[in-house]
């Protein structure tokens, strides 16, 4: 690995745990919302550094465009699958749609799938 790609997802690992802290923080201060919001930037995060190191994939847009492309694509497993779905419900929609109880648990599977799913790892 190059020393600039070794920085570049040193940089990437920091920004999601970073997104990660701050649903952390959100979730001991009781604002559903935040925690959601920074479980799906750090998804969105570990799914732009994905599509750099696979080939063939070209998804473009926002955290939840990565969510919607992941929660569609049968190639994820099912578990991935809903747990990109969950996480893209809103709060307010939580009594009609699937909804996270643990949105940083879904985010946390989903990025580790990510992370798994090429060779050598790391987001």
């Amino acid at each position: 690995m190059k020393r600039s790609d070794l920085t570049l997802r040193m940089t990437r690992l920091a920004q999601i745990e970073r997104e990660l802290a701050r649903a952390e923080d959100a979730l001991r201060e009781g604002n559903d919302g935040m925690v959601r919001v920074c479980a799906r930037r750090a998804v969105g995060l570990a799914a732009e550094a994905w599509l750099e190191r696979v080939p063939g994939k070209s998804w473009r847009g926002d955290a939840l465009n990565h969510l919607r492309r992941i929660s569609a694509d049968e190639s994820f497993p099912q578990d991935i699958r809903r747990a990109a779905e969950r996480l893209m419900t809103k709060v307010t929609q939580r009594a009609t749609a699937p909804f996270s109880t643990d949105p940083i648990a879904d985010a946390r599977r989903i990025i580790a799938h990510l992370d798994a799913r090429t060779d050598g790892g790391g987001a």
